[in-house]
């Protein structure tokens, strides 16, 4: 089993009374990863909050700068495709010079890398503009708003459709969410002469996948909840077919306005969804509106359109473990950061849909998840990515203060004979665990005095208790596992091996 836990905790341990701890039953994790990114496991905690942590800023990935594309490329797909990084967008350009809002035609862009890092524009010779096939368009036509495709881990999927999409019908033609089928996410076409799903407003990055848990397709589309942007799902076993579409519940979270969700089934524990919808928010003209970036392009937009000025975005994180009901942080994941050109404008800081993994700029240290979000959108005639970074499993963490804390888990059954942490400490911290049954008591030879300190950053470490790591013995038993933590922090994340896996982090902000 893996439970990866990020967690901080600095000074003397704390106790969890006996009372504190429910009759929870046990949660059979398998060898699955596990993510504090929830309660779920948790059954008791003192002196610890769940924190969300915040990607870091890179480089500039891309700039949207040819002929073809504009002030509006964005609604962007990013996947690793075997050996290669591969990019879409909407190549696209907003005009509102004249006082109304003119788009150019729309067309799907794609751009690769080779590390995610250093992006390249191929001629592809596919999509004609201005006489010359001589540039990287793989789509234009139906589907092509807010296009999103993936390539489909169904075993089932037959060779033709091996990468799927879907869009809705244009910009200007509200005709559904289309589907798009390809061999090799180059050359697509058309799954049928009509849209899969109707009935929404789709006016957004909708996007579906293969969920490979649940064996089943499913989609996630935008649509407007007594006038609020909101959010929908719906299944299919054959990407034909589909339920009707639901709205998602996001209990104690408050009515905001979500414009586009980008959820997936997590690479690393793909039973858990992570969702970066983008949080819309409408402004009046003040003295702080007047203070952001580019006032003058901002009221160019506004005679538009008073939205197309006023409003801002930026992005949240949430997360499912049935992909109905979804726990959304109020604190934004990644803010609009702090104010320069081609920044606080209504549609930067989009996400993109994907998250995949690159390499450190620290020579020896581990990957990282790297994330793409848009800058300078609707501004002048020319849109931008930049990348961000994020360790990994690192997006929200147990954590405690100096004075310290602990937390228990519920009884859970694994597979598997160790213990791995995420974790980081500074050079003073340690964390120790303590296994114990299902009824709160420490199990010989696991005790916390048995464990052997953990210290250090690392992304998987195995705990040992007087330099054993063995647990197969209490593998298929109930165990409740208890962190104690000094100046330290854990971010639970098991991975689908042999090992029982309880991953960390170092604190954060």
């Amino acid at each position: 089993m893996r439970v990866g836990m990020r967690m901080m905790l600095t000074g003397a341990g704390i106790g969890i009374a006996a009372s504190a701890i429910g009759a929870a039953e046990p949660i059979n994790i398998g060898s699955r990863l596990e993510l504090l990114v929830d309660d779920y496991l948790l059954d008791g905690r003192e002196g610890v909050e769940l924190r969300l942590h915040h990607p870091t800023p890179r480089e500039v990935a891309i700039v949207f700068d040819r002929p073809w594309e504009g002030n509006a490329c964005h609604y962007v797909t990013v996947f690793r495709d075997e050996g290669t990084y591969r990019m879409y967008y909407a190549a696209w350009h907003l005009d509102t010079t004249e006082g109304k809002l003119k788009p150019s035609k729309l067309r799907i862009g794609l751009a690769e890398s080779d590390d995610g890092i250093v992006w390249r524009k191929p001629e592809l010779g596919l999509i004609e503009f201005e006489g010359s096939k001589a540039n990287n368009l793989v789509w234009e036509g139906a589907g092509s708003h807010g296009f999103a495709p993936f390539r489909d881990s169904n075993p089932d999927c037959a060779p033709e459709e091996l990468y799927k999409a879907v869009g809705q019908g244009s910009f200007e033609e509200k005709s559904g969410l289309w589907a798009l089928v390809s061999p090799d996410g180059l050359r697509w076409s058309l799954m049928g002469d009509r849209p899969i799903l109707t009935g929404c407003a789709f006016d957004s990055q909708n996007l579906a996948f293969w969920d490979p848990v649940r064996q089943e397709y499913r989609a996630y589309v935008r649509d407007f909840r007594e006038g609020r942007r909101d959010i929908k799902t719906a299944t299919s076993p054959d990407f034909r077919n589909w339920t009707d579409l639901e709205w998602l519940i996001f209990p104690d979270a408050p009515d905001e306005q979500l414009y586009v969700n980008q959820v997936a089934p997590y690479y690393r524990a793909p039973h858990i969804f992570i969702g970066f919808p983008a949080r819309y928010v409408e402004r009046s003209w003040s003295p702080s509106l007047r203070a952001l970036p580019e006032r003058d392009n901002r009221e160019q937009r506004s005679r538009a359109g008073e939205r197309y000025g006023t409003a801002l975005t930026d992005s949240l994180l949430m997360t499912s473990r049935d992909g109905l009901t979804f726990k959304r942080w109020g604190e934004a994941f990644l803010r609009p950061g702090i104010q320069r050109e081609g920044s606080w404008a209504y549609g930067d800081t989009y996400l993109q849909w994907g998250l995949v993994e690159t390499t450190s700029d620290m020579p020896g240290a581990p990957n990282q998840l790297s994330l793409y979000a848009v800058e300078g959108y609707w501004t002048g005639t020319t849109s931008r990515l930049r990348r961000y970074t994020i360790r990994i499993d690192g997006f929200v963490s147990a954590y405690a203060p100096l004075s310290g804390g602990e937390f228990v888990t519920k009884p859970i059954i694994f597979e598997g004979d160790r213990l791995v942490v995420n974790f980081s400490t500074s050079a003073a911290g340690d964390i120790r665990v303590e296994l114990e049954d299902a009824d709160g008591r420490p199990i010989e030879g696991f005790a916390l005095d048995d464990c052997d300190e953990v210290y250090g950053d690392e992304i998987e470490r195995t705990v040992t208790w007087g330099e054993r790591a063995e647990l197969g013995a209490l593998a298929g038993k109930p165990v409740r596992l208890r962190f104690l933590l000094r100046s330290g922090s854990a971010s639970a994340s098991p991975r689908r091996d042999t090992h029982l896996r309880e991953e960390s982090r170092e604190g954060g902000p």
